[in-house]
């Protein structure tokens, strides 16, 4: 098995960034005239800070996600979104099975196990010396979901059905769309500090980097 982090990757931002948002909204104004080379950010800003944001409705944000199966739970709650996520019926994990590391574990536990060679099947090789109680337990946990799951299919189950047996700790893929107003609420909800702390690690990092690109619509969310 392998124990990896979480991370991020922004696929697409909108086409003509705030210059369409700003068109859109000139539009119930009839000032399309005022537009200018450097117009769009003031009049953009202008939308965020008076809570015109059925304007940045206009403006689609996607990007992929790379994490656990319980944050993806919760995420696709969504109603707002498109997903696209790794399906645990058509994939099936005879290979090695990568494991999330929860965010209140250290980072000892990253990388592949067993790091020997051959070891007994029903033992977690190689435990680093400081690792504690909990980790452990997980750490055994996910070894004995992995080998379970692997019996259950040269038993002859599919992998829609050995799938049953699979933790929420296993990584997945989702693929998410979300128009600028919804990413507004989804970071308002998921990088608050009453958020489950796998998802807060997840999505702050996203915000930052989405505050990077974009910073007019998202440099007012501080957490």
């Amino acid at each position: 098995m392998k124990i990896i982090e979480q991370t991020h990757e922004i696929l697409s931002l909108p086409d003509q960034g705030l210059q369409l948002l700003e068109q859109a909204g000139r539009t119930c104004y009839k000032s399309e005239d005022k537009i200018t080379q450097d117009s769009a950010e003031r009049f953009v800003d202008m939308l965020v800070r008076r809570g015109h944001h059925a304007m940045i409705e206009f403006g689609d944000i996607i990007v992929k996600l790379v994490t656990n199966r319980g944050v993806t739970h919760e995420l696709v709650r969504h109603r707002h979104c498109s997903f696209a996520q790794e399906s645990t019926r058509y994939v099936k994990y005879d290979g090695q099975m990568e494991f999330i590391k929860p965010v209140w574990c250290k980072d000892h536990l990253l990388g592949t196990w067993p790091r020997q060679a051959s070891v007994p099947p029903d033992v977690t090789p190689d435990i680093p010396p400081d690792i504690t109680i909990g980790e452990k337990l997980w750490m055994t946990a996910m070894e004995r979901a992995e080998r379970d799951y692997k019996t259950l299919l040269h038993a002859g189950w599919k992998a829609q059905q050995a799938r049953e047996i699979l933790p929420n700790s296993l990584k997945t893929e989702i693929v998410m769309k979300a128009n600028i107003r919804e990413w507004r609420h989804i970071f308002n909800l998921r990088c608050a500090k009453a958020s489950h702390p796998q998802m807060v690690e997840l999505m702050r990092p996203l915000l930052k980097a989405v505050q990077e690109k974009i910073p007019v619509v998202f440099d007012d969310l501080i957490f």
